[in-house]
């Protein structure tokens, strides 16, 4: 399908795209970009390859006039200085008009060279959060014309924990359209876009593979924290007649021992490490010795990359934590040689952060992972923040109600001061009660 009228872009702008290889609209540029251009504030979601980014690139060009204001209208915030270069690279590659102004801020040593930028003009200002504030609260950066606020991989900034800057730069502007752009939306990213989206539209795009890879069955535990994920193993583990072997995969040295700790106080001897890198823990030094083992019955897996064929007859894989890399997680989960004697069921316990590698998994096996419901007798943890708000808020009103047997008691009437005497009053007290 070419570019059709529908979408509303200008046609020098459609001449551009189509120059630039991009023949028809993806499924997110047809969703979304008539809403864009007819002010609509939008939640965009969608899988890195799906065209979000040159979806709002399309959108700020069509709406920008020939001639440059050298005010900033426009404010992308993305999560780093990579992707800063890249969203800039990318709008030379379709702007056309060389009069539009493009100034990326990111952090470098000194902040001086980007203000100077600015102060020479800008139409579009590209920057990460963090550095887009601080300049913005050295006056160097103008939010007055901004008419535009887009967000991109918003999840990747929340990762980063950039929402109080995100949030402040928002509030500093009085009226404008809002975009978000992501791979996946869930709780902690909706707080930080909550205050400033006004009824926005969710456009939501899926990309599957068309291949679907055979693997072993799974299910998805989606947990708001680190705590909560640590009980629901506890839980798990304590079901020694269901899970007589089980392998957890997790990403650091520092979250295996925590691990090998808190099940060892209950499990005793049967839990173990691969590779082990101190005494103090029980190890193997590979996975058949683990399952040759009658006393072991969990194996600690600390950032090894392992095979499926190295796992099988092992009843139960959890990923406690994913991997960086999508490809080391499909490795270990996929099914070379199935058969009805391999009764292996793959884990995943997951958190909002997580979430878009779920995703970028699904994608690339070509299937959904069900999501299992969280165990009734489940302990959720609480996050740190709202436990420390907790805290505060108690202390507060411990401090301001008088404590039972305490000794306090209400002054006479003659004795309370409800009274402000001046200084040349008191003076004249004073002298009075001297003589």
């Amino acid at each position: 399908m070419a570019w059709s009228e529908k979408l509303k872009l200008n046609k020098q702008l459609v001449r551009s795209i189509t120059d630039a290889g991009y023949l028809a609209p993806t499924a997110i540029q047809l969703k979304s970009l008539s809403r864009i251009i007819g002010g609509q504030d939008l939640i965009a979601v969608g899988l890195d390859g799906c065209g979000k980014t040159t979806t709002y690139i399309l959108a700020v060009l069509n709406r920008l006039k020939h001639t440059s204001e050298g005010v900033p209208h426009v404010l992308i915030l993305v999560p780093d200085k990579d992707q800063v270069l890249e969203v800039i690279n990318q709008f030379e590659l379709l702007n056309k008009n060389k009069q539009v102004l493009i100034v990326g801020l990111y952090s470098a040593p000194g902040t001086e060279s980007q203000m100077n930028a600015l102060a020479d003009g800008a139409d579009i200002v590209v920057a990460t959060p963090d550095r887009a504030r601080a300049i913005y609260l050295k006056l160097g950066l103008n939010l007055n014309k901004i008419d535009l606020l887009i967000i991109d991989d918003a999840e990747q900034i929340v990762k980063q924990g950039l929402q109080l800057p995100v949030a402040e730069l928002a509030n500093s502007i009085t009226k404008c359209q809002h975009l978000v752009f992501t791979t996946v939306i869930h709780d902690k990213l909706n707080k930080m876009i909550a205050p400033f989206m006004k009824m926005p539209a969710i456009v939501e795009v899926e990309d599957i593979a068309e291949t679907e890879l055979q693997t072993y069955p799974q299910l998805l535990y989606h947990v708001p924290n680190f705590g909560t994920k640590l009980n629901l193993l506890n839980l798990f583990m304590q079901d020694d007649e269901l899970f007589t072997k089980t392998v957890v995969f997790v990403n650091t040295r520092q979250t295996a021992e925590k691990i090998y700790k808190t099940l060892q106080n209950r499990q005793k001897t049967s839990v173990a490490l691969l590779r082990s890198w101190s005494v103090e823990f029980n190890g193997f030094k590979e996975i058949d010795d683990f399952k040759q083992s009658p006393q072991s019955s969990v194996l600690i897996i600390a950032n090894e990359n392992v095979g499926s064929s190295e796992l099988n007859k092992i009843p139960f894989l959890i990923h406690f934590e994913l991997p960086e890399e999508k490809e080391i997680f499909i490795e270990r989960i996929v099914n070379n040689k199935p058969s009805n004697d391999d009764e292996i069921l793959a884990i995943t316990f997951t958190t909002d952060l997580e979430l878009s590698m779920v995703r970028k998994v699904e994608q690339a096996i070509g299937q959904k992972i069900p999501v299992a419901e969280l165990p009734e007798d489940l302990v959720v943890e609480k996050e740190r923040k709202a436990i420390e708000s907790e805290e505060k808020q108690s202390s507060k009103k411990a401090a301001a109600a008088p404590i039972a047997g305490e000794a306090f008691h209400q002054k006479k009437a003659s004795n309370l001061k409800t009274y402000n005497y001046g200084a040349g009053t008191k003076a004249k007290m004073t002298n009075k009660k001297k003589h």
